[in-house]
């Protein structure tokens, strides 16, 4: 693993102070990634057979709402994909959790949609270069452990409703895909480029595909469903 990788991400760990005659802190509270999330869940979906669970979905709220009956739920199991998404987080997250909820999963490939929260700044400033090392980073974990790559091109989000200050962050989305693009390209990972379904014309997300200005509908997701299968359909 490249050592600025991993440097970066070890930057990202919440810092405890040891201060005298403080009580330590609860294990809980140390779980930043939550990766605790799915670890019941891990447990029953390792035992199940490799076709069950072929393919992770690693993500966050985009991921996780994929995965919901009331969108479009039978879409994983039906095609032996598992869900691991979680509302919120960075990638900075989902690179502390990647072990847990990918690897230690052995699947045949993993999709990585991630990247919203990053530009919405829900853990700090953007920092483009820490996201792109995380993002490079779980590939490059997969990649050593024999999983295929699948990375999804952040979807149109003109409006990031929950932190107004971030402004129209389409500028920053665009910029990422161009790098998630190129990067693929250059290792030799799957690109999938779901902007050209979800975008309207003024690079947000399409009224009629979106629960909200940032997060697909059923809809949304049945139109992305395919072109997921269309990448996929190597594994």
């Amino acid at each position: 693993m490249n050592r600025r990788h991993l440097l970066s991400s070890l930057s990202t760990l919440p810092l405890l102070a040891a201060l005298p005659g403080r009580a330590a802190e609860p294990v809980q509270a140390l779980d930043w990634a939550n990766r605790a999330r799915y670890a019941g869940a891990n447990v029953t979906d390792k035992a199940q057979p490799a076709d069950r669970r072929r393919v992770v979905f690693m993500g966050d709220s985009i991921t996780e709402n994929w995965a919901r009956p009331d969108y479009d739920g039978g879409f994983f199991p039906a095609n032996g994909f598992i869900g691991r998404g979680i509302s919120g987080q960075t990638t900075s997250q989902m690179l502390l959790r990647f072990t847990p909820d990918v690897l230690d999963l052995t699947p045949r490939a993993v999709h990585i949609l991630a990247g919203t929260n990053d530009v919405a700044e829900n853990g700090g400033r953007y920092d483009p270069a820490l996201t792109q090392d995380n993002l490079a980073s779980m590939a490059i974990l997969a990649r050593a452990a024999g999983i295929k790559v699948f990375i999804g091109s952040v979807p149109p989000a003109r409006d990031i409703y929950w932190r107004k200050t971030v402004g129209d962050p389409t500028d920053r989305i665009l910029a990422l895909n161009d790098w998630i693009a190129g990067y693929c390209r250059r290792e030799g990972h799957v690109y999938v480029d779901y902007w050209p379904v979800l975008a309207d014309a003024e690079k947000g997300l399409k009224a009629e595909l979106g629960r909200d200005a940032v997060h697909p509908n059923r809809a949304g997701y049945l139109i992305m469903g395919p072109l997921a299968l269309q990448a996929l359909r190597t594994v």
